[in-house]
């Protein structure tokens, strides 16, 4: 199975990303060149050799009308290179002032993308990852969605490291992608608004989820972008699995810090294997009413089983009863046994830590004739499921007295 492990030991940036899995590809040249073909006025990608404390790499250059976004922004507090950490809603005048920006709605980016000459997939991709930064920032401004104006994110030198990135994903085509857990720095960061805490607000908020740590390194480490990306496109986040490693990639930052500031792709085989562990705890009951069983049931839910079942048997000497049978996360795995021997009439459990495989869950929204309907998604192992959430379809089936089937066709249409 071809696994990409992306080691984010100096966090993540758009441009690092897209260097990193520059290296691995095959024909570097044919991806420059696409990515400066894409019409986007201005823009320049240009690959440049590069080193950190000593660490052989690539700056990839991203240019608009022939400057770096440091150069042009320097008083704002880069950590990484071209690309500024956080999107800001403007008003007209400060907007004069930044001229060399292209500001624009959610909106105006989508179209944008829309309109790039990039496999569907990839304009696919670039769109969700911009949704979810637009919704992380709408979220940090207390504003809608709608309200959101792109500064540093949402330029056009941007919207090629989000492209980029996606196109490069879509030329490897990996089986798996793992992501180590994120540095995201210390301290605080100088904006075009004042100082803001590290984390940004809306790279906190895209990182919900995603295991992620502070340190010495004063600076923010890991951008909006850089967060966006990962958490889209993660199949697991953890420590670098089992793997035959092919090819690093390596992509470097512009600061310098007292520690190489890059971010490494590992490319290679690895082995199916499970992705996590979950604990089954299990019980054979023959002397509980269903009423009682069905209660114990929900309290064992409550009590923050991940799951809750009860299979009917034939117990000892003859007598029909029910195999218990409740799985748990193996933290919970303690406070799970008592609950079982409390609220079951067992005296007795067994508990067996399993291998799970599991494809990791998301939430996407379709907007339909009748309305936004959120959508479960899953992915791993090359493998995408998408779904409707079910309370959603039946809100809009008895408001509008369709059949339920109509509203889930109407979403499958959509995704």
């Amino acid at each position: 199975m071809k696994t990409l492990y992306l080691e984010c030991s100096m966090g993540a940036a758009g441009d690092m990303l897209m260097a990193a899995l520059y290296d691995l590809l095959e024909d570097k040249q044919a991806f420059v060149d696409k990515m400066n073909a894409l019409g986007l006025p201005g823009v320049s990608v240009c690959p440049t050799a590069a080193k950190t404390c000593g660490i052989a790499g690539t700056h990839m250059a991203v240019t608009v009308n022939g400057r770096e976004e440091e150069e042009a922004d320097h008083d704002h507090g880069h950590e990484h290179g071209h690309e500024h950490a956080h999107d800001h809603l403007h008003d007209h005048e400060e907007e004069h002032h930044h001229a060399h920006h292209h500001h624009a709605t959610p909106g105006h980016i989508a179209e944008i993308i829309d309109g790039l000459p990039l496999p569907e997939p990839v304009r696919t991709a670039a769109r969700a990852v911009y949704d979810d930064i637009a919704r992380a920032e709408a979220k940090a401004h207390g504003c809608p969605v709608g309200d959101v104006h792109y500064h540093e994110v949402g330029a056009l030198d941007a919207v090629a490291d989000v492209t980029g990135v996606c196109y490069a994903l879509y030329l490897l085509h990996p089986d798996r992608i793992v992501v180590s857990p994120v540095h995201v720095g210390s301290g605080t960061v100088r904006c075009a608004h004042g100082i803001m805490p590290v984390p940004a607000p809306a790279t906190a908020n895209l990182l919900e989820g995603v295991p992620t740590y502070g340190g010495a390194v004063q600076g923010e480490l890991c951008t909006p972008t850089g967060a966006a990306l990962l958490a889209h496109f993660a199949d697991a986040f953890g420590p670098q699995p089992v793997m035959a490693v092919e090819q690093v990639g390596i992509g470097i930052g512009t600061r310098e810090f007292d520690r190489a500031n890059c971010l490494r792709a590992f490319w290679g085989e690895s082995s199916e294997q499970a992705n996590g562990e979950i604990v089954e705890l299990v019980a054979n009951i023959d002397d509980m009413t269903p009423e009682e069983l069905s209660f114990a049931t929900a309290r064992l839910l409550e009590a923050g089983a991940l799951d809750v079942y009860t299979v009917p048997g034939t117990m000892k000497k003859g007598r029909p009863g029910h195999l218990l049978t409740v799985l748990a996360a193996p933290e919970n795995t303690d406070a799970l046994a008592k609950a079982v021997l409390t609220q079951t009439t067992t005296n007795g459990l067994r508990v067996r830590r399993c291998g799970k495989y599991f494809l990791t869950p998301s939430i996407a929204t379709v907007d339909t004739a009748w309305g936004p309907v959120r959508v479960k998604q899953a992915d791993g192992f090359g493998i995408h499921h998408a779904k409707a959430e079910y309370e959603d379809v039946a809100r809009i089936a008895r408001e509008q007295n369709l059949p339920c089937r109509e509203v889930q066709r109407a979403v499958e249409k959509k995704l």
